[in-house]
C-alpha cells in the first residue's frame, strides 16, 4: 500500500463539537488505507501552502471520501481551517503510520484522551462495518460532556455490535447529578474494575503526550501488561 498523493477539494465540513469539526475531502478512486492511519493534509493560507499531518478519522468502508478531526485553536493552521468552505482546495497524501488494527487480536482495550479519539472511531466503525469478531473496551477520558467527539457515532456502533464497549470519563462533569459516567481520569483501579481481563488484551492508547506516558509508565509497572501488548500515539495539538 503505497504513498498516494491527490488534489482534492472540501466535499463537507461538520460541526462536531462546540470546538472540533471533522473535514472531509473528496476522494479518487482506488485510494487505500488502514484503520487508525494519518494523512498529510496541505492547504493555502493566503497566498502560501502549509501543511499539517491528521489522523483519519473515518473507517477504509467509508470509501467516498477521507475526513480529519481537528480541535480549533487559536494557531494559524487551526485558523485556516477554521474559514475553510465546502469546495476548497487541497491536496492530500495518504496513507501513513503503524497505529492500525484490522482484526489482528481477539480481544483489545483502548485508552483514550480528547481528540485521541479519532483513530479509534474509525477503527471501530471499520470492526463494525467489517463484523470482526473482536472484544473491544474503549476508556474515553474528557473534560466535560461538551468535549467528547463522536458521542453519536459510538452509540450507534455499540447498538450494533455487542462486542463494543465504551466507558466514558469526565475530569469536571457540568451537571455531576445527570451524568452517568465516571468521573476523574484513567487509573489502574479503573482499568482493573472496567477491563478484569486486561491480561488477554493488547492495549492501544492515544492522546496528548503526557496522558500517554503517565498511561504506559501505569500499564508498565502497576498493572505488569507487557511492552509486547501496548501500542501507542501521542497527539500534539497545533
Amino acid at each position: 500500500m503505497g504513498i498516494k498523493e491527490f488534489e482534492t477539494k472540501v466535499m463537507e465540513i461538520i460541526q462536531r463539537t462546540y470546538n472540533v469539526k471533522s473535514f472531509r475531502f473528496i476522494i479518487p478512486e482506488h485510494i487505500e488505507f488502514k484503520p487508525g492511519q494519518f494523512l498529510h493534509v496541505t492547504i493555502k493560507i493566503d497566498s502560501r501552502e502549509a501543511s499539517k499531518h491528521f489522523t483519519i478519522s473515518n473507517s477504509p468502508t467509508e470509501n467516498t471520501y477521507v475526513e480529519f478531526t481537528k480541535k480549533i485553536t487559536e494557531s494559524e493552521f487551526s485558523h485556516a481551517l477554521d474559514t475553510l468552505k465546502v469546495g476548497d482546495w487541497a491536496r492530500i497524501s495518504l496513507p501513513y503510520g503503524t497505529f492500525t488494527f484490522c482484526g489482528e487480536y481477539e480481544k483489545t482495550a483502548f485508552l483514550v484522551g480528547g481528540i485521541g479519539i479519532t483513530p479509534v472511531r474509525s477503527i471501530c466503525k471499520f470492526v463494525c462495518d467489517k463484523k470482526i469478531d473482536t472484544d473491544i473496551v474503549i476508556l474515553y477520558g474528557n473534560k466535560t460532556e461538551r468535549d467528547i467527539i463522536f458521542y453519536e457515532d459510538f452509540i450507534q456502533m455499540e447498538a450494533e455490535n455487542k462486542k463494543l464497549r465504551v466507558v466514558y470519563i469526565l475530569d469536571s462533569p457540568l451537571d455531576r447529578t445527570m451524568w452517568k459516567g465516571k468521573i476523574g481520569f484513567i487509573t489502574s483501579e479503573m482499568i482493573i474494575e472496567e477491563i478484569p481481563d486486561y491480561d488477554e488484551r493488547v492495549f492501544y492508547m492515544c492522546g496528548p503526550p503526557k496522558m500517554v506516558g503517565y498511561l504506559r509508565t501505569l500499564l508498565l509497572k502497576e498493572i505488569g501488561i507487557s511492552e509486547k501488548k501496548i501500542i501507542f500515539e501521542n497527539f500534539s495539538g497545533y
